[in-house]
Order: C-alpha cells, then sequence, then structure tokens
C-alpha cells in the first residue's frame, strides 16, 4: 500500500515515515511541506537518518494524494481542511490525526468522506481508545455524585489545550451520562470561582518537558475515587497506530471512521 505523509518533516511526520519503511506491506508514496519549508528538497529517507529513498520533500499536496492508496495528517487544522478536499476530489483515503478540530474541520472531513474511506481520532493509540471506552462505562455506571475531572499533560512545544484526547475523553464521559458535554465542560478555574457545580466535567491541563502524553480522568466520590490512566511513553504509538488505520482502509468503502472502528472496538 502507498502512504504518503503530509507535514513530513515535523516530529511526527518524521515519525510516520520511520514507521512506513519500517512496515511489510507499506510503500512510501513521498511527503509534503509548507511551501517555502526548509525541508524541501531533502530526501525523505535521510530526512530521518536513515539510507536514501530517492524521494524529496515536495510541496504540491495534490500530486501526493494522486500517488498515494491513502494519505496520513497529523498537522495543523486548516492545512487538514485543504487535505480534506484533496481526499474527496481523489477518493484517496485519508488518515488524521490533527488536534484542535472544531465544527468546519470536522464538516470538511464529512465531505471528504461521501468520497472516500477517512479515519479521524484524537489519539490514534489503542491504550488510548481502550480508555475511551472504559470512561464511557464508568461515567455511565456512577451517578452525579461521582465528579469527573481530566488531567492532561503534554510536551512544552503542544500549542492546543485541552488536548484533543482529553476533549475525546470529555464528550466519553459526557455520553456514558447521556448529557452534552458544552453544556456540563468546565475548562478554566482561576481566582475565586465558588464551588463545583454539580454534574460538570472539569478539564485540567498541564505543559512542560517532553512528554508525549499523559491523561487521566478521575471519577471523586463520596469517601472513594476511581482513576483511569493512560500514558505515552513514545510518539512512535500514535504513528503506530495511524499506519494501522491506513491499511485498514485498503478497499473500504467511502465514510467518515473513528479508531474504535478500525480496532472493532464498537
Amino acid at each position: 500500500m502507498k502512504i504518503g505523509i503530509v507535514g513530513a518533516a515535523g516530529r511526527m511526520g518524521r515519525m510516520l515515515i520511520a514507521e512506513v519503511l519500517g512496515t511489510g506491506g507499506c510503500q512510501l508514496a513521498g511527503g509534503t511541506e509548507q511551501p517555502g519549508s526548509d525541508a524541501i528538497g531533502q530526501d525523505l529517507g535521510v530526512l530521518i537518518g536513515a539510507d536514501e529513498q530517492g524521494l524529496s520533500i515536495g510541496d504540491d499536496a495534490r500530486a501526493l494524494f494522486e500517488a498515494s492508496d491513502a494519505v496520513v495528517d497529523f498537522t495543523q487544522p486548516e492545512a487538514t481542511m485543504g487535505h480534506a478536499a484533496l481526499s474527496g476530489e481523489t477518493g484517496v483515503a485519508l488518515i488524521v490525526g490533527t488536534t484542535g478540530l472544531e465544527a468546519p474541520h470536522m464538516e470538511a472531513l464529512g465531505r471528504a468522506a461521501a468520497k472516500a474511506a477517512v479515519v479521524q481520532a484524537a489519539n490514534m493509540s489503542v491504550g488510548v481508545n481502550l480508555l475511551l471506552g472504559l470512561t464511557e462505562q464508568v461515567a455511565n455506571a456512577l451517578g452525579e455524585d461521582y465528579d469527573i475531572e481530566i488531567a492532561e499533560m503534554h510536551h512544552r512545544h503542544k500549542v492546543d489545550a485541552p488536548s484533543g484526547t482529553a476533549l475525546a475523553l470529555g464528550a466519553a464521559a459526557a455520553k456514558g451520562r447521556g448529557v452534552d458535554l458544552n453544556e456540563v465542560s468546565d475548562r478554566g478555574r482561576d481566582g475565586e470561582t465558588g464551588p463545583r457545580k454539580a454534574g460538570d466535567i472539569g478539564f485540567s491541563v498541564i505543559r512542560g518537558g517532553d512528554v508525549a502524553g499523559d491523561h487521566w480522568v478521575v471519577f471523586a466520590g463520596p469517601g472513594e475515587r476511581v482513576e483511569l490512566t493512560h500514558k505515552a511513553g513514545s510518539r512512535e504509538i500514535f504513528a503506530r497506530g495511524a499506519l494501522r488505520a491506513a491499511l485498514w482502509t485498503e478497499g473500504r468503502a467511502p465514510g467518515l471512521y473513528s479508531m474504535r472502528d478500525v480496532l472493532g472496538l464498537d
């Protein structure tokens, strides 16, 4: 399967290149960066410290889609919208791990999914997707006398907060309780905030160092506390999950899929 990587020179892009090169049944189709990037023209293999691949980083995303069976995108929301349009126009599968997506970006993915297989997930790791399922189940089992708090820590370079995974965990908890996350989300506490509102789902954010991604879901009730935790030791787990999703799309009908679909968790 021919796999293309957009944002190839970024931290995740490089890991994705290495994962494709090290996985049987996969062929690296190419990689792109935004116009003007210093990485344009570099060999994709040399970029990650491997042997030359005879493939240079370009800036023509359409040409990459046309050369690929699936394209993996861990870029920025606005760039992802453009890649979604190309996926819809070419019918090439799109795997999206970009975080910080909002309603307009998801609508663009929905339009692409009418013509191509699109897998979108706030987090591509197997463990996190298990955590999402567990969070929904526990929230469903415990009543509102258990306060829900979601905490996350990421490296100093992460630009969005809370993380896409934290928001996905909040959505899973809200689904378990049968409520709308937008109506119960508490995403900022500073100064005299007063007592906690019953039923709220709170978020806490930590940034620092080189942490790949830690997430905690806390259900704090009277006299006891239930905690669900996932800690990512390396971003390689996200690259591995994304490639698994790309391979899964082979022969798949157009549609908007999640990692739960890829993993058979539904």
